[in-house]
């Protein structure tokens, strides 16, 4: 079977929800349904679109099958959507230039097994390597107490990071606190 593009289709999932929505797309090899619903936050110019396996699915119906032609997609500004991604991508690598160096250096002061590999990943106790942009998530290694340890010294690394950011208080303003709490 197949459903055409702006079709109204209602369904029931095996677990016995009923779904109802505008088909976006469907893929008859894959069997995959995608449907435009109205939007679960109740904004009224969003809208949720749900992939829907049609493996599990009980029941499904065509209410109202479009037969013209789909509107055509609405187009993209392809310039600003790379001008976008390369901007991010410069971020993430001014991000990773930043923070690799110093997370290296917080490793070298305590364990001293540890180097550069390709100039980009840092290699630790010869068992874990951690990619750019250098986060907990981009620990990896065989799971144990060597990969956990890396994990918690990372973790560590970028509170003490964050912690530094916050601005202090003037000296001058410190001793005024301690002589009210000690009167």
């Amino acid at each position: 079977e197949y459903f055409g593009v702006g079709s109204q289709v209602p369904c029931g999932t095996c677990q016995e929800q009923r779904l109802q929505g505008e088909v976006v797309a469907f893929d008859c090899q894959s069997k995959m349904l995608a449907l435009k619903c109205p939007s679960s936050s109740g904004k009224p110019n969003h809208a949720d679109t749900l992939l829907i396996n049609l493996q599990y699915v009980s029941e499904v119906e065509i209410i109202n099958d479009r037969t013209e032609a789909p509107p055509p997609p609405a187009s993209l500004n392809v310039s600003k959507l790379a001008s976008k991604a390369r901007t991010q991508k410069e971020k993430l690598s001014q991000a990773c230039a930043i923070s690799g160096p110093q997370l290296f250096q917080t490793f070298h002061k305590t364990i001293k097994e540890c180097k550069w590999q390709e100039k980009k990943h840092i290699v630790v106790m010869e068992e874990v390597v951690i990619t750019p942009p250098y986060q907990v998530e981009n620990c990896k290694g065989k799971e144990g107490s060597a990969l956990s340890h890396v994990r918690k010294i990372v973790e560590k690394h970028f509170r003490d990071v964050e912690s530094q950011k916050i601005p202090q208080r003037p000296q001058a303003q410190q001793p005024q606190k301690e002589a009210a709490l000690s009167s």
